[in-house]
């Protein structure tokens, strides 16, 4: 059966199309790739990163938020196979699992921070644990207060800085559609493009529509699941 994306024309913001692109292209619709957003090292070079994650072995479990923080950790984690792994959703742990030659122990069902959070707390049944955050320097705190709320050791560390793109508003004129999967992205489109927005934008879950929102964004839907599975099963019912 024939996908309502196809011939579609949809902005993706990551810096690399990556998964998200190849499923589009799957279902027929033409990728608009305009960054948005570029991964660099943090402020200090990666210094502080770099000598807490030397310190993995001392942890119980190491937590990762997004895909380039995955690609930091993950050769360190194949090095500390007695530290467990958690990551946020399933793009994030598949790199994670694969750097670190093992699986991922703890997984939400539903892909965001609040979730894992929850999970993790559950899963060490109040016995205090040393956590180490690998993060963006814009990440929201939800995860690491959470944790820290619940008595746990965390010691959350910027693992890379995210930095703001300004395209030209002509990559995006003839576009139908735009995906948001995160709140960095669509902070950094409305700083490119103000309200501007094609026809259809979905969201990926209620932390980046609420952030969307913020700026000033009109949201048309948002995935019922916070995966990308789900992110394009929702832009497919909204055509």
């Amino acid at each position: 059966m024939t996908s309502p994306l196809a011939g579609k024309r949809v902005v993706v913001t990551r810096e690399r199309p990556g998964e998200l692109g190849a499923m589009l292209e799957a279902r027929g619709a033409t990728v608009v790739h305009v960054p948005l957003i570029e991964i660099r090292e943090p402020d200090d070079g990666g210094e502080r990163f770099r000598r807490e994650l030397a310190g993995l072995r001392n942890f119980d479990w190491l937590v990762v938020t997004s895909v380039p923080g995955a690609e930091r950790v993950g050769r360190a984690a194949a090095d500390t196979r007695r530290v467990s792994l958690a990551a946020v959703g399933s793009a994030t742990a598949r790199v994670l699992a694969d750097l670190a030659g093992r699986p991922v122990d703890l997984l939400p069902s539903t892909q965001r921070a609040a979730a894992l959070a929850d999970l993790l707390i559950e899963r060490c049944h109040g016995v205090r644990s040393r956590m180490f955050v690998a993060q963006a320097d814009r990440a929201e705190p939800t995860l690491v207060d959470r944790l820290i709320e619940a008595g746990h050791d965390v010691t959350a560390c910027v693992a890379y800085r995210t930095v703001l793109l300004r395209p030209d508003a002509s990559t995006v004129a003839d576009a139908d559609a735009l995906v948001l999967a995160s709140g960095s992205s669509a902070q950094a489109w409305a700083d490119a493009f103000g309200r501007r927005t094609p026809p259809v934008v979905v969201a990926i879950g209620p932390t980046t529509s609420a952030v969307a929102e913020k700026v000033g964004l009109q949201i048309s839907s948002v995935a019922t699941d916070s995966s990308l599975a789900g992110l394009l099963a929702e832009l497919e019912r909204s055509f």
